[in-house]
C-alpha cells in the first residue's frame, strides 16, 4: 500500500515539472485575471494554415486564430464598453524583451475584419528556438515589427 502511494505521488510530481517546463503563453483579460496555455491547449483550438512572406520568402505556418486565444479571457467588447473600447490595447511581450502594441480596434471583429495568427509551426515543422515556441503572424503588414517571435504573454490595458 505505501509503494502504491509513494509511486501515485512521485507521478504527480513528475507530472507537475513536466506542465511547468512546457512552454507557456499567459493571456490576460481587460479585468485583469490571466490563464495560462500551453502548447497542448492551442492544439485543442481550430488550426489554420497561413500563407505569409518573411523577408520576401513565401513561408507556410500553422496556428490558431489570436481571436481565439483571447476568448479565453475578458474582452472589452459588448454595451459595457460601447464608448471606451477604442481606449483599450493588446500588449505583446516576447522572451526576449521585445514588445508590440495593437489597438484594439484592429482586433474587434465589430471594428475590422483583421486576422491574426499566433502559429506553432513553419512550412510543416515546429518553430525554431529562435522564432518560437509561439509566434504572431499578421499577414498583409510590411515591415513585420509585429510579427512577434517568442511571444510569451498577451495582456489587454487601457490607454490612461
Amino acid at each position: 500500500m505505501t509503494v502504491r502511494i509513494l509511486s501515485a505521488t512521485l507521478a504527480c510530481l513528475v507530472s507537475a515539472a513536466l506542465c511547468q517546463t512546457q512552454p507557456a503563453l499567459t493571456v490576460q483579460g481587460v479585468d485583469g485575471k490571466s490563464v495560462t496555455l500551453h502548447a497542448a491547449d492551442l492544439q485543442a483550438l481550430p488550426h489554420q494554415t497561413v500563407k505569409s512572406a518573411d523577408r520576401g520568402t513565401s513561408v507556410t505556418f500553422d496556428g490558431v486564430r489570436l481571436a481565439d486565444i483571447m476568448s479565453k479571457v475578458a474582452l472589452p467588447t459588448g454595451e459595457k464598453f460601447h464608448k471606451t473600447a477604442t481606449s483599450y490595447y493588446l500588449l505583446v511581450d516576447a522572451r526576449d524583451g521585445y514588445r508590440a502594441v495593437f489597438a484594439w480596434a484592429e482586433l474587434d471583429p465589430t471594428f475590422m475584419d483583421k486576422e491574426i495568427y499566433l502559429v506553432t509551426g513553419r512550412d510543416g515543422k515546429p518553430l525554431s528556438d529562435r522564432d518560437g515556441p509561439f509566434q504572431l503572424v499578421v499577414p498583409g503588414e510590411k515591415r513585420g515589427g509585429r510579427s512577434v517571435r517568442q511571444v510569451t504573454s498577451l495582456k489587454i490595458q487601457q490607454a490612461n
